[in-house]
């Protein structure tokens, strides 16, 4: 995929809303994992990152592994890390 055919190198997304979890998923499991690194979600890491891919678990499919903007690296595990107290600050933002 060319930087033309993916939209999201080409540009930056705003989302239209926000909205917060009220109870835990595979997505709020992710969308967890990305905003503890510093990142709205997958479409802003990928734009600032400039990455096609995001490293998964073959078997969760859950993030394994982002590089945070000081480019430092947070390492996750196969296993849930959103805990049930930690639901409730998830933002989910709509495009």
């Amino acid at each position: 995929m060319s930087d033309t055919e993916s939209g999201a190198f080409v540009y930056e997304v705003k989302p239209k809303s926000m909205t917060r979890a009220k109870q835990w998923s595979d997505e709020i499991e992710n969308l967890y994992r990305f905003q503890t690194a510093g990142y709205r979600d997958e479409v802003e890491y990928r734009h600032i990152k400039q990455v096609e891919m995001v490293d998964r678990w073959p078997d969760t499919g859950f993030v394994k592994k982002l590089q945070r903007k000081d480019n430092t690296f947070y390492y996750y595990n196969k296993s849930r890390e959103c805990e049930d107290k930690e639901v409730h600050k998830v933002k989910v933002y709509a495009y």
